[in-house]
């Protein structure tokens, strides 16, 4: 897994940190907010341990911080830095969290099916500290360190395409004709 793009427990949690009085604010989309009474329901922890199309195993671990949004917004209930970093602490107070764990935040609403973002930037704007999310995709590890999608035993790729087989020809031996014959009640068998 490349998680050199992708921002940290230990990384998320200094922001919020040194963000204390600023209200916490995701946009998962260009111009899409999540509601600002939104609830932090849960934090997860997930060890991750794959093997890959070029057999390789993989593990990493990723912390996942859920949102969710109540059916009539809360007036007055937007969540301060601080009021997060609380719920955090509660939280590792019962489970460690690995500092290095690849963050996602996981969010959906009525318009917008619930799926896993990354954290993009962090921006300070007035009383806001914004965290923009960016969508999570699939990839091929084999081919992002520079191999291949694993090999058959001839070397070749197994994504490759598969090459059409001659026609096999058989060729009809009597193999009885130079040698003694076996016949029946002739005591060979």
């Amino acid at each position: 897994m490349n998680s050199s793009a992708f921002i940290n427990w230990e990384t998320f949690k200094t922001q919020l940190q040194q963000n204390p009085n600023q209200i916490l604010q995701f946009e998962y989309a260009a111009g899409k907010w999540v509601d600002p009474s939104y609830h932090i329901t849960e934090i997860k922890q997930a060890p991750i341990v794959s093997v890959d199309c070029g057999g390789v195993m993989n593990s990493w671990t990723e912390i996942i911080v859920q949102l969710w949004e109540p059916r009539e917004t809360e007036e007055g209930r937007a969540m301060q830095a601080s009021k997060a970093m609380s719920i955090v602490d509660s939280v590792e107070k019962k489970l460690p969290l690995n500092p290095n764990a690849i963050v996602k935040i996981e969010f959906g609403n009525s318009q917008f099916d619930t799926r896993q973002m990354y954290p993009g930037n962090f921006t300070v704007s007035g009383q806001d500290l914004i965290v923009n999310l960016t969508p999570d995709y699939t990839q091929c590890k084999a081919i992002n360190r520079g191999g291949s999608c694993g090999t058959t035993s001839d070397g070749e790729e197994c994504c490759a395409p598969v090459a059409k087989a001659e026609p096999v020809k058989l060729e009809m031996v009597n193999l009885a004709a130079d040698g003694p014959v076996c016949k029946p009640g002739g005591g060979c068998c």
